[in-house]
């Protein structure tokens, strides 16, 4: 299946996956929860998932580096500082912490399969990929940064 490898931009795969969230959200049971408590979750998760990836973007530009999921070749400047230095993925886990956000707001238990393969998906098509580059270009560079960040936190 190498073939889907870097090919579908990480907030295409992320939008298709909560469509698909939205479509089972509705399939009892639901998770009893009042809507105020439901929502100030909902919100909360939603905004560290956007300051996460948000961080990401801005060391990205910062160090004059692609942001292009679909061309890691490109890349300029290994990023290991700021957000980079708790998660080396910080971008792919906003997604994923958007996507548990909406999970709480669907309040549906069957729902929670969409951030998991989110994070399945992204991590066999997009960041072992990614990784595979990386190592190519930045090599021991990259190797030191792999053993001291986790990939996803």
């Amino acid at each position: 299946m190498r073939f889907l490898e870097l090919r579908i931009p990480p907030p295409i795969v992320g939008l298709v996956i909560a469509a698909g969230m939205w479509a089972v959200g509705h399939i009892p049971p639901l998770v009893p929860m009042p809507r105020l408590v439901r929502l100030a979750v909902a919100v909360s998760l939603l905004a560290a998932g956007a300051a996460v990836a948000l961080g990401g973007v801005i060391s990205f530009r910062l160090a004059r580096t692609t942001v292009n999921p679909l061309k890691p070749e490109t890349t300029a400047a290994l990023v290991a500082t700021g957000v980079y230095s708790f998660t080396r993925n910080p971008m792919y886990l906003g997604m994923a912490l958007l996507l548990l956000a909406w999970t709480v707001f669907l309040a549906s238990p069957w729902s929670l399969v969409g951030p998991a393969l989110f994070a399945l998906y992204i991590t066999r098509f997009q960041i072992v990929p990614e990784e595979r580059v990386l190592a190519g270009l930045f090599g021991e560079s990259f190797a030191a940064y792999r053993r001291r960040v986790r990939r996803w936190i």
